[in-house]
């Protein structure tokens, strides 16, 4: 019964290694390569079945990209401060999101959307919200779990 309990616990921690592989496809770093010639300290992460998360340095600014296993770019992120947002973000905050404390603010970049993402919170109600440059708000949902623990752990700093 004792090897039995120990043939699964190892059995399980192969499973949980092989769903959090760190090492991309060749033709994804390639991919991000192209995109990102210029970028420090690469590290690759894969959190789903068909997506790689590059997180990385670029100019100065902490960044992440996403691209799928056929190395077509997803999406990317670079986080900023406050004082970099566009005063028509911050003029829309101020209006629609009053009261809301500000945690991750990042630039969001994909093929649909180019703006600035951030995350809200209010008592116990967590935001995920997306605006244009002119401050437009172009989507707006429940932020989900991973950005609060990754703001608790301390991984946002603006």
């Amino acid at each position: 019964m004792k090897n039995f309990f120990i043939l699964v616990v190892a059995f399980s921690l192969i499973s949980i290694s092989a769903f959090s592989q760190k090492n991309a496809p060749e033709n994804v770093k390639k991919e991000f390569a192209k995109k990102y010639p210029a970028a420090q300290s690469v590290k690759w992460g894969s959190e789903e079945a068909n997506e790689w998360e590059a997180e990385f340095n670029l100019n100065g600014k902490k960044m992440s990209a996403c691209f799928d296993n056929s190395a077509v770019w997803i999406d990317s992120e670079t986080k900023i401060s406050e004082k970099e947002l566009p005063a028509a973000v911050v003029n829309t905050l101020n209006k629609d999101f009053q009261g809301y404390k500000k945690g991750l603010i990042e630039i969001f970049e994909s093929p649909e959307i180019k703006g600035f993402e951030l995350t809200l919170k209010k008592g116990e109600s967590s935001l995920e919200v997306v605006f244009d440059n002119s401050g437009k708000t172009i989507k707006k949902t429940e932020a989900k779990e991973e950005a609060e623990k990754d703001e608790k752990a301390g991984k946002v700093k603006n």
